[in-house]
């Protein structure tokens, strides 16, 4: 599935309401500044691909500002994957036109998952993202949560991900939501319960502590690619330390 020799780190950008925020474990989110800022800085420093998340529209069940995705994808050097509000196919085809690669689902894989084949069967599996945001109960026992970690979905993890890979799917994120904003290192165990269970690409995201800790995800545990926010827009593990910062 993964070759550990082509390391893909992805940064990933929160936004709401028009502005770059970032959250601790789906709460208290941080003002960080403007999106389009971050991004000129992100294509100095190279960065291979991003990923741009608007944590409100489906929870306010909004429409995505296309205004500012056509921005943000306009002046991004790199491939741009965007998520957030994208509930039909009307709104997915509006946004495909603002210039991003890929789009990213996640309420929309459990209250509209025919949507998902539909648009593989219209862009390609390859523009199809799903993000599967989880966390564990008291008991150790995890589950998928949806509307920015609103609502507990009871139904086992592996059987999820397998039906979203029939629908269509191209990528998967696992995002954990306990480690979210935390530095407190990533955890490997639904990673390792999934990457036997199907073919599409594997991706982490969620509580990155360092550049060594990524290249652990895809060298040691068999990621795909390693994504993070946190650790790109604070200086030395410090959420009121805004620096944005990127290298391999």
């Amino acid at each position: 599935m993964s070759n550990p020799s082509i390391k893909r780190f992805i940064p990933v950008l929160t936004i709401a309401d028009g502005k770059l925020v970032k959250t601790k474990q789906f709460s208290s989110p941080k003002y960080l500044g403007d999106p389009i800022n971050a991004i000129k800085i992100f294509n100095a420093k190279e960065v291979d691909e991003l990923v741009i998340l608007d944590i409100n529209a489906s929870l306010n069940n909004s429409t995505p500002n296309l205004q500012l995705i056509e921005e943000m994808a306009s002046e991004a050097f790199m491939p741009v994957a965007y998520g957030g509000g994208i509930k039909n196919v009307s709104i997915a085809k509006e946004i495909m036109k603002c210039g991003v690669e890929k789009m990213v689902f996640n309420t929309a894989l459990f209250e509209k998952p025919t949507l998902i084949k539909e648009l593989a069967n219209i862009y390609g599996n390859q523009c199809i993202v799903a993000c599967l945001d989880y966390k564990k109960n008291f008991l150790g026992k995890h589950f998928a949560y949806y509307k920015s970690g609103n609502i507990k979905v009871k139904k086992d993890i592996e059987e999820l991900v397998a039906y979203w890979e029939e629908m269509g799917i191209g990528e998967l994120y696992i995002h954990d939501i306990d480690a979210e904003g935390t530095f407190k290192g990533y955890s490997f165990q639904i990673l390792e319960k999934l990457l036997n269970k199907i073919e599409v690409p594997i991706i982490l995201l969620g509580g990155a502590n360092s550049i060594e800790n990524m290249h652990s995800a895809i060298k040691n545990h068999g990621a795909h690619a390693a994504a993070a926010s946190s650790i790109f827009v604070f200086k030395n593990n410090d959420r009121n330390s805004i620096l944005i910062n990127y290298g391999k």
